[in-house]
């Protein structure tokens, strides 16, 4: 099973703030990255705190479930073929393997598994102090958001690494949910928007 500990800061940008990283840091060239998000009907694993997409980057197809843990994020990472995506945005349900079975362990009904929509995000990336700087330009539901992103293995340390980084850039600590809370969210007021028309 490929299991990994996912420890990261996050802060929305302004564009003008994304622009003035980007330039600074001399961040590597963009890459595209889908990611389509799934959860049941009744949001089992919303009501988890926890996530399951699947990510389309460089070729590849990871189905990825996140799962709250003390200091972090507990990803289960899962590799899988187009046919099983192209199954899975149809409604055919989660196919087998390691996500599956942590979805029984969590009492998720993984064949109630649907597609809420998707996420296109430009990413650019960065070694910094021991950690991997990460910044995002993401579009999704008719919104656009930028993110600064802080990838570290040690939680004390990175949090002082990223906090130092903000303030010596002057950019002051926002309150940032995850892309897929984030996702949601717009989802939700597209709902309620389109109820009230």
């Amino acid at each position: 099973m490929s299991q990994e500990l996912e420890i990261e800061f996050k802060n929305l940008l302004t564009e003008y703030e994304y622009q003035q990283l980007y330039s600074d840091f001399k961040m590597h060239e963009p890459m595209n990255q889908i990611n389509h998000y799934f959860d049941t009907p009744l949001f089992h694993l919303k009501e988890a705190r926890s996530a399951l997409r699947v990510r389309e980057k460089n070729g590849t197809l990871m189905l990825t479930l996140k799962q709250p843990v003390d200091e972090g994020i507990l990803e289960t990472h899962q590799k899988i073929s187009k046919l099983d995506l192209d199954d899975m945005l149809s409604g055919g349900g989660l196919i087998g393997g390691e996500v599956s079975d942590m979805l029984k362990l969590m009492n998720i009904p993984q064949q109630e598994m649907i597609h809420f929509g998707s996420l296109q995000t430009r990413r650019s990336e960065t070694a910094y102090k021991n950690g991997l700087l990460v910044l995002d330009h993401s579009t999704y539901l008719g919104n656009e958001d930028y993110e600064l992103e802080y990838e570290v293995s040690s939680y004390e340390a990175g949090k002082e690494i990223f906090l130092s980084l903000l303030t010596s850039y002057k950019i002051p600590v926002r309150e940032t949910d995850n892309k897929i809370k984030r996702f949601y969210k717009a989802r939700l007021m597209q709902n309620r928007e389109g109820g009230n028309s």
